[in-house]
């Protein structure tokens, strides 16, 4: 009886891979009803949908690297770091965001200053400058004058804003204003323009330190790519130089070789996360069904 040869067994692995991204793909792509029994998904429905595409490209990526270099360390890496790609190198568009929503929540600052320099109470300033704010906090926005058009109290609605919104800078705001609406004293209009002035300050420095690590990123990203396609170059055009690779113990000095960039990576990582100070105000949910209890 004749032996199973290697490359049979490599053929029929990348075969049942291939069916396997195939249907994961068309399973992302295609929608599906859902029926009253499957509200409730498993956890691996639930992370399969999370992933989306990520995870047949992440499968079709590796069937590739196995077939150029049948190398199963070099697979194994490449279809994590596909999958993992938007962890290790994203982060870009969530600061593009936060520095919007920093811009908008300044620009709403000073305008909601200028309508009170105008004689004008908080509960009709905070509707009039809602509905004209930039489209990065209009949504909370609305919601914060629609909860004051229904009669909500200033500070629950004010509270309920700075939960939406999430952020250490508008605490600051909200604090401010939750203060002003309890105790009706002078000066908001000088507060408000230092808490503008605040905001726009802490804005131009992510602004700064969003652009210096742009560049580092692109640059991390230049190097990944050039080190990738100097690999499976030498792979494809020179097998011979990379033969060695080939063996146990070139795999696994190849594993120790893709541990090194896996730290570095997490490092690059963690250098380019942006670290805001903490919210210090939250919302007490409890506190006005104790205080009705105790009225009780």
């Amino acid at each position: 009886m004749n032996a199973i040869s290697p490359s049979l067994l490599l053929i029929v692995l990348a075969g049942a891979v291939a069916g396997g991204a195939l249907l994961l793909l068309i399973m992302a792509l295609v929608p599906r009803e859902q029926s009253a029994e499957l509200k409730a998904p498993s956890a691996i429905v639930g992370a399969l949908r999370r992933a989306g595409l990520r995870l047949p490209i992440a499968v079709g990526v590796a069937l590739l690297v196995l077939l150029l270099t049948r190398w199963p360390v070099a697979t194994i890496a490449s279809g994590v770091l596909v999958f993992a790609w938007p962890m290790l190198f994203g982060g870009a568009n969530e600061e593009r965001v936060a520095i919007a929503r920093l811009d908008a929540v300044a620009a709403w600052t000073e305008s909601l200053r200028d309508t009170v320099a105008g004689a004008v109470g908080l509960e009709q300033a905070i509707p009039a400058t809602a509905y004209a704010a930039s489209p990065a906090i209009l949504k909370e926005l609305s919601v914060l004058a629609d909860r004051l058009r229904v009669r909500v109290p200033l500070p629950q609605a004010l509270q309920k804003f700075a939960d939406e919104m999430n952020d250490s800078s508008v605490d600051l705001i909200v604090a401010t204003l939750i203060l002003n609406a309890r105790l009706r004293g002078p000066g908001l209009r000088e507060v408000l323009t230092s808490l503008a002035e605040s905001a726009r300050a802490a804005l131009d420095m992510r602004q700064r330190v969003n652009a210096g690590r742009r560049s580092t990123r692109r640059s991390v990203q230049i190097v990944i790519a050039v080190a990738l396609v100097f690999v499976f170059g030498l792979s494809i055009f020179n097998r011979d130089y990379v033969e060695p690779y080939s063996s146990p113990v070139g795999q696994g000095v190849l594993l120790v070789i893709l541990g090194l960039y896996t730290v570095g990576f997490f490092w690059l990582r963690r250098l380019a996360s942006f670290e805001v100070p903490e919210r210090f105000l939250h919302a007490r949910d409890r506190l006005p069904d104790a205080e009705s209890g105790s009225r009780r």
